[in-house]
């Protein structure tokens, strides 16, 4: 277990990633406003970026409506939130196609972690700084419910298969279940010490699992099992995925830099990948198993391939990435906190990570067959 110096230290770097900027503005440009193309992108990739909006944090995407999700709230602790919004973009031309504001009630409800729940055509997102979650309809962007309790939530995973919505709450090292049709709580597991930040999902068994950052473990909670298992992983894991076979978990480790590969079954650490200063965000390209991970502080994301240990590509985005976010197919989106459009905006980062592969007939056009 972490000392105490070692969990403010680690508290304290977890707020700072919370929001930057001053101005709230929006920008739907994408190639003709500044957008870039090509400059430094690895051969056999297509590399997108554009500038979008202050405040940058996470991106979810909906495969029931062929729109890219992304939350966006300015203002730095301990300073109060100026701005938040949800942002609806078109993934293929990039362009904010819409945005709504979240409720106020003395305070801006701001919303940081996200994820789609297409079963039910709505959107969870985390009001870190409220203690909270909130539900949004897809549809309409209207505000649904608003479920107080979650100690500093962080980021919320939709298990549709089974009709929940998990949130972490990194204040007080627990993981709690909402039922997505009633939006009521339904279950919460608490391990003491813990300081709970990224999570996945096994929707083939509805395993949860959870990036402990102040443990450097793994949190799994198994259906109807009263104790969570904790697993090793690397040093200040943020983000954790799973392999398309569930076999396998991955974490991004900000303190060491590093992707770890998890054996869940031996329950040990396989490989350690070097990837980059303030590894932060890890998703799973399902069609070939590579794995992306945002590492912030070295402005880029490094292409993982699990098998050989070994990064296979590394891809320059606009300074601190934030988020990545994965599509089926081999499409990723990655967001940033640069500062650096015209207005102060953070930016978008799109990578077709297998340009060559058809496409789906879908609106995007941007979902590639296996």
């Amino acid at each position: 277990m972490a000392s105490i110096d070692r969990r403010v230290r680690r508290v304290a770097a977890i707020a700072v990633t919370l929001a930057v900027g001053s101005v709230f503005t929006l920008t739907g440009t994408a190639a003709a406003g500044g957008g870039a193309e090509g400059a430094g992108t690895p051969p056999g990739l297509q590399v997108t970026s554009v500038p979008l909006a202050p405040g940058l944090y996470q991106s979810a995407y909906s495969e029931r409506n062929g729109v890219l999700w992304a939350t966006s709230s300015v203002g730095q602790p301990p300073a109060p939130v100026t701005g938040s919004r949800l942002l609806r973009i078109d993934p293929g031309t990039l362009e904010v196609q819409a945005t709504y504001t979240p409720p106020t009630n003395g305070t801006v409800e701001a919303v940081y972690g996200i994820d789609v729940d297409d079963e039910h055509n709505t959107l969870w997102v985390t009001n870190t700084r409220d203690n909270s979650v909130a539900v949004y309809s897809q549809r309409t962007g209207r505000h649904l419910a608003t479920r107080q309790g979650v100690n500093h939530s962080r980021e919320v995973v939709v298990d549709e298969k089974r009709d929940l919505a998990w949130a972490s709450a990194f204040g007080d090292g627990a993981l709690v279940a909402f039922d997505t049709r009633t939006f009521k709580e339904v279950r919460r597991v608490t391990v003491e010490g813990s300081g709970p930040t990224g999570l996945t999902v096994d929707e083939r068994t509805g395993t949860v699992y959870a990036a402990d950052f102040t443990n450097d473990q793994i949190i799994e909670v198994a259906p109807g099992s009263r104790t969570p298992r904790l697993i090793p992983t690397g040093e200040g894991p943020l983000s954790i995925a799973l392999s398309t076979d569930g076999r396998n978990a991955y974490t991004a480790d900000q303190t060491s830099g590093t992707l770890s590969v998890v054996d869940l079954r031996k329950g040990v650490v396989a490989t350690s990948v070097p990837t980059g200063e303030g590894a932060k965000s890890v998703a799973v390209e399902g069609c070939s198993g590579r794995v992306l991970v945002a590492d912030r502080l070295a402005g880029s994301v490094s292409v993982v391939d699990p098998r050989k240990g070994a990064v296979v590509e590394s891809v320059i985005t606009d300074a601190y990435p934030n988020h990545v976010e994965v599509t089926d197919g081999g499409t990723a989106y990655v967001l940033d906190k640069s500062g650096s459009g015209p207005a102060g905006e953070d930016g978008i980062t799109r990578i077709r990570l297998d340009p060559q592969s058809p496409v789906h007939h879908d609106p995007t056009g941007v979902r590639p067959v296996c």
